[in-house]
């Protein structure tokens, strides 16, 4: 037994038998994370903490995060704290004019780390928990500057897209007026029209028409509906209203990856389906009034006003203080002022042939209402009828010498076509011309999503 004791006493002596405790190694806290301390602890020894951290190891890569914090803070003295370090740092003093802000962002080359992805996912998930999928882990996943994705102020579908909606009969149509605005469609014989009075609350619809699945999708920032495709390859796409904006581009979402796409290039720009290089096939749509698309389509169905949701529908109420005035309620990186930023323009482009892209004004076309032209080294020409919506075609080596503004043309030989949504054709020869797809934007939307696009004005 003494010897046993002994040996207790000397393994003691070395600390052997003593359970050693583990030491655990800290983890470095994030620079983005102490931003993030401002929303996730209301201590204010907490935010005194972060505010010394930030301005001790101030970079610039911290003005984004800086920027888009202050967007969200509405503690006073933190906000107050956090501005003057700003303010001192960049030696500007834009106060709450966020626009001005991204606009001295997007002035230089982008200077935010991987880490930005991490906190605009941790940001934004307090709105909808779905937003932190859009960018978590995302940073390799993108082909567009990050900090040019802006919050439009509405959580994912809070624009509520029409889904298969109730569609009427023209005669049927009794809420609609002769001059109330309607984007048209066709597709494969079926023609339908909707009113913008109800898009505009809705931004969206999804439907299958003339036997082919599509999204029509309405940017009522940059004034731009454009009708997609919405199967690629074997593959269909379930598109929504994501709530985040691109140059005051709506992106969309879709429902499987929750990638964002880019409205008006119609490819994903952030999420898992970029590596796939997807660009949805777009068809024509057609801006015209409720009168003159009747009149030419009798037969054509129309937006039921029983939507599902409770909105006023009426003439012009939805964005009624954006559409009167030329001012923006997002900015872009760069305007172009040969046109107003909201006047409209026909967009004209050959995706999948050439990066070549031309922009028509409308008040231009307006008064050249056969207007010919090239794309691609392939001749086009655009008709303008009397409410004003234009229709594009490949015409070849046919010049047009008049047209009644409605659905007949002539050409120099004499020979009377008949202008139909698919297509021209000659009434002597049976010569087919075929469509063109094309849609309407605001130019400052549509320079901005393509800034080499050729202006025709």
């Amino acid at each position: 037994m003494k010897n046993i004791f002994i040996i207790l006493l000397v393994l003691l002596s070395h600390n052997i038998l003593i359970p050693q405790q583990r030491t655990l190694k800290k983890v470095p806290k994030e620079d983005h994370q102490y931003f993030l301390d401002f929303f996730t602890s209301t201590n204010p020894k907490v935010h005194k903490l972060a505010i010394k951290h930030i301005e001790t190891n101030w970079s610039e890569s911290f003005e984004i995060l800086a920027i888009e914090s202050l967007y969200f803070l509405n503690h006073q003295s933190t906000t107050f704290k956090l501005f003057n370090i700003l303010n001192k740092k960049t030696r500007k003093n834009y106060g709450y004019d966020f626009n001005k802000w991204y606009q001295y962002i997007w002035n230089k080359k982008p200077t935010y780390t991987k880490e930005y992805y991490s906190f605009k996912a941790a940001l934004h998930k307090s709105l909808d928990s779905r937003f932190n999928t859009y960018f978590l882990n995302r940073e390799n996943l993108s082909t567009i500057r990050l900090d040019e994705v802006r919050w439009g102020g509405v959580i994912q579908d809070g624009i509520p897209p029409l889904r298969n909606p109730k569609m009427i009969s023209a005669n049927n149509a009794r809420y609609l007026n002769n001059n109330d605005i309607v984007f048209g469609i066709s597709v494969n014989g079926d023609v339908r029209a909707y009113p913008k009075r109800i898009l505009a609350w809705h931004e969206m619809f999804t439907d299958t028409v003339g036997d082919t699945p599509v999204a029509g999708v309405y940017c009522t920032l940059c004034g731009t509906v454009i009708l997609y495709k919405t199967e690629k390859d074997g593959s269909q796409y379930q598109m929504g209203t994501s709530g985040f904006l691109y140059r005051s581009n709506k992106l969309m979402y879709d429902q499987k990856t929750q990638s964002l796409w880019n409205t008006l290039w119609g490819k994903p720009v952030i999420g898992p389906l970029v590596e796939k290089r997807i660009e949805l096939e777009y068809l024509s749509v057609v801006t015209t009034t409720w009168g003159a698309w009747k009149k030419r389509h009798p037969n054509t169905t129309v937006l039921s006003l029983q939507t599902g949701h409770k909105r006023d529908y009426g003439e012009g109420v939805a964005y009624k203080n954006y559409f009167s005035t030329d001012q923006l309620m997002f900015s872009v990186p760069k305007k172009d002022k040969r046109l107003k930023n909201k006047q409209e323009i026909l967009a004209i482009r050959l995706p999948t042939e050439t990066d070549e892209n031309i922009a028509i004004s409308s008040k231009f076309l307006k008064k050249n209402n056969i207007y010919q032209n090239q794309i691609n080294n392939k001749n086009i020409t655009v008709f303008t009828d009397k409410s004003g919506s234009h229709r594009v075609y490949f015409t070849a080596k046919t010049k047009f010498t008049s047209y009644n503004k409605q659905s007949t043309a002539t050409d120099q030989k004499g020979n009377t076509w008949t202008i139909y949504e698919d297509r021209l054709e000659n009434n002597k020869t049976k010569e087919i011309a075929y469509r063109l797809p094309t849609h309407n934007a605001f130019w400052f939307g549509y320079k901005a999503a393509f800034p080499n696009t050729k202006l025709i004005k």
